[in-house]
């Protein structure tokens, strides 16, 4: 006893020194602070941990005690809760409350491609960490009244604007100045792949800001052991905001991915603002081993009271609608960490109701405390003053009439010991159901702080005015004139006088019934059914992952691309996603032992492998190009691969198993390419094929040179098929000298490199590097003879070699020397005079180049064409007679040749990957359809399946269909049906919204 008391008197004493200001008084100081004790309440001082009547004891801005054995001190304001409840207020994290909101400047058709910004900042406008939230920072009272009222106490904020946003700044939300309210003013520092308000060119693609964070990374550690000479602000201010917790904001659960990738190679760990579909990738997400703050702005039901319109609703939106309130318990069930935020809502005010939604799909009440009180307070390191009701800590806490995440209403909240009130305490509650003239039906209902009537009157529901003081009501209504009522509530009926619309008075009484059904209570007691999760989360997504199953096909025609030919009424085993055995007779039994198989009768059918796409732009997130330099050679479209594109499915139903997802045409040198397996239904992560050799899009002609791209895009180099060739000698002389100074470097001994600051690590020269040492190979999208000649030359005096001609329209002209260069072509079958520079094409391109020697392949360069890239290559056989077999190589070991990956697909051959397409006829046929798709050995496609998930969506949809129906009929909200529009990228897509500014490489 004596430690407490000892412990309770140098709190109050510390509490009066530190309530002491820096500014003069004028007048008489006062050093009073007023102890306030709050008795015989019932006390959630943390999540899952509760005191019944038990007492808080306050002085200023802080808890004296919480306990129910604590003396009340003599002088004390007692305040008698009576049972009522008391909570920690909330802590929101994704704020920019106080902070003036960045606009983006109006958009102007002139480029610009180097910062307006002055000072020692970044080339970047885009990064900006030097931006503090304490320099900005300023209370607005509207905004943060509408916090105090959903709970909140405490916020961190920031200035969402730009990839690197600078610090932000944690403050309570009480009337008093900055100078008593900010807590700690350089709390966390903030990121996104956003550009914001930046009108600079770089980035214009997701892809972008990946590698311009990456980079900016790298930077900061160069910058920080580098010798005095380059002062830049903006990397210092980086390095001052390593230590602090670091936020990223991101739009989707794969971009949390896509950070992950930063994070692990820089080793930091990042707090995500999740955009709420966490869910649908949540063993992934868990694998980060990432916190999370999830918004609570669940969607609202579509209005699909009209057919027509319902038919535009995808189902991939309607599902979210339904899971998208699971989310907080999903995550939660898989022990992430997270906290909520109120970010997207339109009203604060929304706050407690979606809670309660989160409530009736799952979550506990003890978890939904935690992530608006205890988490939030871990993830800020600010748990030592905020999140529970301990002593010592912020007198921040909320008084309610009852459990908060029931019926319970917020009486007042009290932010730094000092009292908001958000709703006058009613003792006296007169809910529930009346009779009046013996017929008609008065409700009374609403919350307890503000009671709601109508009146039913012959099936018809009256709006009534309602005013209530204590046991006295006042009620107005309107039917043929107002009627006015004056009412005292006793012995369970109101009773009163009713003023008639003549003006005569009339005695008036409500008999009391029932109470008013709660509905709301209801739901809490039932847990909200929802659909399966599928994969991805759209239609013709997997509930199970296909199984890998050992599989003998019998007596199918097997095209092989290998010496053997095609094989008549032969049969191929697979196991474990490997080809096991081809041959004739084969029998089951020797061939997988005593382990289960399969036997798919393939008796006149055709038996091939999975069609190679080597030119494609489908599977990508956020923009195919990054155009705003002569050079985004440190870009990669591996890093924004799009799992969940439709077109992956769609392509899988024309026999298509791997493709390689390349950059558009808008710079000399392109991004890296991706590489990927279509293995519907895996994150990107999965997709990508393993050990797959590294590729660079390079791009010559009109696009490059900005030919098509208007009068204002003048500014950027080149601008001529001159200018296009000096790029890439300037570019590789850049990179020769960058690797010769890290070889110089390299050499030195361990003594000599600590006296020595290394060169400064460039990814652009990175990947430069890795072309002149054949280790990463090019794909150029060509046209005209004269530039292939051109880029030839450039490589043979620079040592390296081009890997790939795409498109090579004219690589007719060029064919011999493209065979003494060692390059490849990867055209299309029939395309011609879309452009000016293409109006030399003819159909007879593939088959030439093949006769040359060339090795050669046909692409599609469309999502649409992919479906039919088997017609395509049968195009080969019509115009310039190549062999069948010759002409189904173009599609599949060819392409697979070019890429490097004919040691793993493109062929059926053993221990080659199991990526098979079963064929109804000749894959040459325009009759032939595609019966099943494998990819791994696993079934990723087939016409049987195919059906069964028609009709499964279709149920679904209705099923959804019906719920949002019945929500609208329940007076819930609902949101406007608005066309969903799909981006399909090609070579010119300019920026991640699908604008195009060049002539199209395939249109």
């Amino acid at each position: 006893m004596y430690k407490i008391i000892f412990s309770f008197l140098a709190l109050v004493l510390s509490s009066l020194v530190v309530a002491q200001e820096t500014f003069p008084t004028n007048g008489v100081k006062n050093t009073f602070e007023p102890i306030q004790a709050f008795t015989n309440a019932h006390i959630i001082w943390a999540p899952g941990q509760t005191l019944s009547n038990a007492n808080l004891l306050i002085q200023g801005d802080r808890i004296l005690a919480v306990d129910s054995i604590t003396t009340i001190p003599t002088h004390a304001i007692i305040h008698d809760m009576d049972g009522d409840y008391i909570y920690p207020s909330f802590i929101e994290l994704y704020s920019e409350y106080g902070i003036p909101h960045k606009e983006k400047i109006k958009w102007k058709p002139q480029p610009q491609y180097q910062s307006s910004k002055s000072g020692a900042v970044s080339w970047n406008e885009a990064i900006h960490p030097e931006v503090e939230a304490r320099n900005l920072f300023k209370h607005n009272r509207k905004s943060a009244n509408n916090y105090r009222k959903a709970g909140f106490g405490a916020v961190l904020t920031h200035q969402q604007d730009g990839i690197a946003r600078g610090s932000g700044l944690l403050t309570t939300l009480t009337n008093d100045s900055e100078h008593a309210t900010v807590l700690n003013g350089n709390a966390s520092a903030h990121y996104s792949f956003s550009k914001g308000s930046s009108r600079q060119k770089n980035p214009s693609s997701l892809m972008g800001s990946i590698a311009l964070l990456n980079q900016t990374y790298l930077d900061a550690e160069w910058y920080e052991q580098a010798p005095k000479g380059e002062y830049n602000r903006s990397l210092e201010a980086w390095n001052e905001l390593q230590d602090l917790p670091q936020f990223f904001e991101v739009d989707n659960k794969i971009d949390i991915l896509r950070a992950w990738e930063i994070a692990d190679e820089f080793e930091i760990d990042y707090i995500f603002f999740g955009a709420g579909d966490e869910y649908q990738r949540v063993d992934e997400i868990a694998e980060t081993g990432f916190a999370l703050v999830i918004p609570l702005d669940f969607p609202d039901a579509y209005d699909v009271s009209n057919p027509h319109a319902a038919a535009m609703v995808s189902l991939q939106k309607m599902k979210d609608w339904e899971m998208a309130p699971a989310n907080a318990r999903i995550l939660n069930e898989e022990d992430i960490f997270f906290a909520f935020t109120s970010r997207y809502l339109k009203k604060k005010t929304d706050v407690l109701a979606n809670i309660k939604t989160a409530i009736a799909h799952g979550l506990s009440q003890e978890d939904a405390l935690a992530a608006l009180t205890t988490n939030p307070a871990e993830m800020i390191e600010a748990s030592a003053d905020l999140g529970t009701l301990e002593q010592g800590k912020i007198a921040n806490f909320l008084i309610c009439s009852g459990n908060l995440f029931e019926e319970g209403e917020i009486y007042s909240n009290w932010i730094q010991g000092k009292e908001h009130i958000i709703n006058r305490k009613n003792n006296f509650d007169a809910r529930g159901n009346y009779l009046i003239n013996e017929k008609d039906t008065l409700i009374i209902n609403g919350s307890l702080a503000k009671h709601k009537a109508k009146i039913i009157k012959d099936s018809t529901a009256i709006k009534v005015k309602l005013n209530q003081e204590g046991q006295h009501f006042t009620l107005e209504y309107e039917t043929e004139g107002v009627y006015r009522i004056s009412a005292t509530y006793t012995n369970g009926s109101l009773d009163g006088k009713l003023n008639l619309p003549n003006g005569e008075w009339t005695n008036w009484s409500a008999i009391f019934l029932s109470k008013e059904k709660n509905t709301e209570s209801e739901n809490e007691n039932s847990s909200e059914e929802i659909g399966d999760l599928w994969f991805p989360n759209m239609a013709y997504g997997w509930t199970e992952k296909p199984s890998q199953d050992n599989l003998l096909f019998k007596n199918a025609t097997v095209w092989t691309n290998e010496q053997e030919g095609i094989l008549n009424d032969a049969d191929v085993a697979i196991s474990n996603g490997k080809i096991l055995a081809v041959g004739h007779n084969l029998i089951g039994t020797e061939i997988f032992g005593k382990e289960l198989f399969q036997e798919v009768d393939a008796t006149e059918k055709h038996l091939t492998s999975g069609i190679i796409d080597e030119h494609s732009h489908i599977a990508i997130d956020r923009g195919v190009n990054e155009g705003s330099q002569a050079s985004s050679a440190e870009v990669s479209i591996a890093n924004v691969v799009k799992s969940n594109d439709i077109n992956i499915y769609r392509q899988l139903s024309g026999g298509v198993t791997t493709a390689q997802l390349l950059h558009g045409s808008a710079n000399p040198i392109g991004g890296q390419s991706g590489i990927i397996k279509f293995r519907w239904g895996s994150a990107p992560e999965e997709m990508k094929l393993e050990g797959a050799a590294g590729f660079i899009k390079f791009a010559l002609g009109e696009n490059v040179k900005q030919s098509n791209w208007g009068n204002f895009e003048r500014i950027r180099f080149p601008q001529t098929r001159m200018g296009v060739e000096q790029v890439f000698y300037d570019h590789f002389h850049q990179a020769r000298a960058y690797e010769q100074a890290w070889k110089e470097y390299n050499a030195l001994s361990l003594s000599e490199k600590r006296r020595t600051v290394a060169p400064r690590e460039d990814l652009e020269m990175n990947t430069l590097v890795e072309i002149l040492n054949k280790e990463r190979f090019i794909t150029c999208h060509s046209y005209v003879q004269s530039e292939i000649n051109m880029l030839m030359k450039v490589a043979d005096s620079m040592g390296f070699t081009l890997n790939t001609f795409t498109h090579i329209l004219e690589g007719y002209k060029v064919a011999d020397k493209m065979k003494e260069h060692g390059a490849g072509g990867s055209t299309f079958s029939d395309w011609w005079a879309y452009k000016f520079e293409v109006n030399d094409a003819i159909p007879y391109n593939a088959a030439l180049l093949q006769d040359m020697g060339v090795l050669t392949a046909i692409n599609s360069d469309d999502a649409e064409m992919a479906r039919r890239l088997n017609q395509e290559a049968a195009k080969a056989v019509k115009y310039g007679r190549t062999t069948e077999e010759e002409a189904w190589k173009m599609v599949t070991l060819n392409p697979a040749k070019l890429l490097h990956i004919d040691h793993l697909v493109g062929s059926i051959k053993v221990d080659k990957d199991a990526d098979l397409v079963l064929w109804s006829d000749n894959p040459l046929s325009v009759y032939a359809k595609v019966e099943q798709t494998y990819v791994d050995g696993r079934c990723y496609f087939s016409q049987e399946k195919d059906q069964e998930l028609r009709v499964r969506n279709q149920a679904e949809r209705q099923r959804l269909i019906q719920k949002m129906l019945s929500e609208k009929d329940a007076g819930k909200p609902t949101q406007k049906v608005k066309p969903e529009h799909h981006i399909l990228y090609h070579c010119d897509t300019m920026d991640e919204n699908g604008h195009s500014h060049v002539q199209g490489c395939s249109h």
